[in-house]
């Protein structure tokens, strides 16, 4: 960072994973920033997520890497069930040669523990200063810096906008302009607590249930005490991206068939949300000018390859990272950053979309997907996952194959 310089102010919008973990990579290079969240507080909805090694490595660049930890739980295995015959399909060991291999854990960890571990870092943080209940309502993307009005009549500047307010994003809408693709695949999360979890199924591993059209998730959470379920099935209906409620007889429409051992857990949860989820067709351009997105707004992904948090976490990482070689010149790093993001996103996104396809696979692509894995030593295994495991601060600005 180059000392003579006055300090930039960068203009975050959305309070989120991504956002958090941006302005603190924005700090780590000096920059002050203001953090706009259109809710009430700083929050995070929903139940467990999943954390590969690339995401511990992206924590440990932030300086959040032990308070994330301490709040993971660190898994065995990774395993892939039938959930019509309940056979084994494949299974990744996690353990010691795993971390070994990629220098960072497998862990599952609960959405709100590890954004708590972020904020709590932004918030002993002088340079970041926050404002909830902000709606932006429009920008301005000038030479020399940018205005945000929000819904109020408010007025912000700053040297730079990063928008990182998720797949329904404002800033997107203006700086590219395209729509969001609603998948038809619906998503209900609960959280069971470990005595109403089926002793058989207390794992320490995601467990995933893979059906036709649909597929169940399991996977302990804070200790061991909770576990987290996520079931997912292709809608009947005509869906619209959002957020509610959701109803077990809906649920168990959609489950019929599946064998008993997985089956039993649709009547564990007390009450489930149910998301309809959303995605992009990858884009060659995220910004202009001083601005740019991140995470969800700028590659929101189905869920299949547990790589929507990891991914906004690379790219805070990656943009402090473009800010630092760029002696933080903000447009010079956002399109450096964006070269870098855009590809390894894209390949993320769409990987994604075929894991879904195997997920669900029905009929002779099920006994297909069944052989995939027969036989395949561990070591295969990670060396098919390691474009996307190795990742870290270190590698973050080269190029796949650069050196």
């Amino acid at each position: 960072m180059n000392n003579n310089k006055p300090q930039q102010k960068v203009i975050v919008v959305g309070g989120g994973i991504g956002g958090l973990a941006a302005a603190l990579a924005l700090t780590r290079q000096g920059i002050s920033v203001q953090l706009l969240e259109q809710a009430d507080k700083i929050g995070e909805i929903g139940a467990g997520i999943q954390l590969g090694p690339n995401a511990y490595a992206a924590l440990d660049a932030l300086g959040v890497g032990e308070a994330a930890r301490s709040r993971s739980v660190f898994t065995d295995h990774l395993i892939m069930m039938d959930a019509i015959d309940a056979s084994e399909v494949g299974r990744v060991d996690v353990g010691a040669p795993f971390r070994a291999r990629f220098g960072n854990p497998y862990g599952v960890i609960h959405r709100a523990d590890i954004h708590l571990s972020i904020l709590e870092a932004v918030e002993k943080n002088p340079l970041i200063s926050f404002h909830t209940s902000t709606k932006i309502e429009s920008m301005e993307i000038k030479g020399d810096g940018v205005v945000v009005i929000d819904t109020r009549g408010n007025r912000f500047e700053g040297d730079a906008l990063l928008g990182c307010d998720g797949v329904k994003s404002v800033v997107r809408e203006q700086l590219v302009g395209d729509e969001a693709k609603v998948t038809g695949h619906v998503v209900y999360r609960a959280v069971v607590d470990v005595e109403n979890m089926p002793e058989d199924l207390r794992v320490n591993a995601p467990m995933l249930w893979a059906g036709p059209r649909c597929h169940l998730v399991h996977y302990p959470l804070r200790g061991g005490q909770q576990y987290n379920l996520v079931v997912t099935f292709h809608s009947n209906e005509q869906e619209e991206w959002g957020v509610r409620e959701g109803s077990k007889e809906e649920v168990l429409s959609y489950f019929e068939g599946i064998h008993a051992r997985p089956h039993q857990m649709l009547d564990k949860p007390r009450s489930w949300t149910r998301w309809a989820t959303a995605d992009r067709d990858p884009v060659d351009s995220w910004g202009q000018g001083r601005a740019t997105i991140l995470g969800d707004a700028a590659h929101p992904m189905t869920q299949y390859l547990a790589q929507g948090a990891c991914m906004a976490l690379e790219d805070a990482v990656t943009l402090g990272e473009a800010l630092r070689v760029c002696d933080n010149d903000i447009e010079q790093a956002f399109r450096k950053y964006e070269s870098i993001r855009i590809p390894r996103t894209a390949r993320v996104l769409w990987s994604a979309r075929e894991m879904g396809r195997l997920y669900h696979a029905k009929g002779v692509e099920r006994l297909v997907r069944n052989q995939l894995w027969a036989g395949r030593s561990q070591e295969r295994f990670y060396d098919s996952v390691e474009w996307l495991y190795s990742w870290n601060v270190a590698n973050c600005l080269k190029q796949p194959g650069e050196q």
